[in-house]
């Protein structure tokens, strides 16, 4: 599987309620429950997903939840009750790409904006068009916007962990990721500040360089 350009390779130990809930909503797949384990691939050329499905599937007890081949990059979820058995299918893709995980793009933040106090027509436009919860008038949302994308769902998760908010919509498709979260102003900064931290300490190579 030479030429294959590792874009996204993280693991979610355990999905919180709304996100495994999200990831069912727009899946095609088998559904995730909260506190399962999942392992969320993000590659180039998108076409490439579906061999790389075949080896997490065959090499340990994981269901698909999503897979999507758009027009540059493919997209895998795959989770299980028990987080090994996620690692094991994150290692299995690795290995039969012959790289490690440090070849991984590392996340790079693009936009961080905080909106507070929202206009009812302004959350109506937002829930138009939203798969989660509703964002309602007087929340504060907050906007991520991140590269590469398949790191949304890892922020989305991580963001729910935090503290006590509603995830409101996750893009993690394409060539950028977008998460809106929105709830009390206090509960909505917590979430921003953990999940900017996680997302540093993630290790990887830097987006903007070329693979070699």
């Amino acid at each position: 599987m030479n030429g294959v350009d590792l874009r996204t390779h993280v693991i979610i130990d355990s999905l919180q309620p709304q996100m495994a809930s999200y990831i069912s909503t727009i899946s095609r797949g088998y559904f995730p429950v909260a506190d399962q384990a999942c392992l969320v691939l993000e590659i180039s050329p998108g076409i490439e997903i579906n061999r790389l499905t075949d080896v997490a599937l065959k090499a340990t007890d994981v269901k698909p939840g999503i897979q999507i081949v758009e027009r540059l990059f493919g997209l895998l979820e795959v989770h299980s009750d028990n987080q090994g058995d996620a690692r094991q299918a994150g290692k299995a893709v690795l290995d039969a790409l012959g790289i490690s995980e440090d070849t991984r793009m590392k996340p790079k933040i693009l936009t961080s904006q905080l909106i507070k106090n929202l206009n009812d027509h302004h959350c109506q436009l937002i829930n138009k068009v939203r798969y989660g919860n509703m964002v309602l008038r007087g929340d504060t949302l907050y906007v991520l916007e991140l590269q590469p994308a398949g790191y949304a769902y890892y922020a989305a998760n991580e963001a729910e962990k935090a503290s006590h908010i509603n995830i409101i919509d996750v893009k993690g498709i394409g060539s950028f990721g977008r998460v809106y979260i929105a709830g009390d102003e206090s509960e909505v900064l917590v979430s921003k500040e953990i999940v900017e931290k996680r997302l540093e300490t993630l290790s990887g190579r830097d987006p903007d360089s070329r693979k070699e």
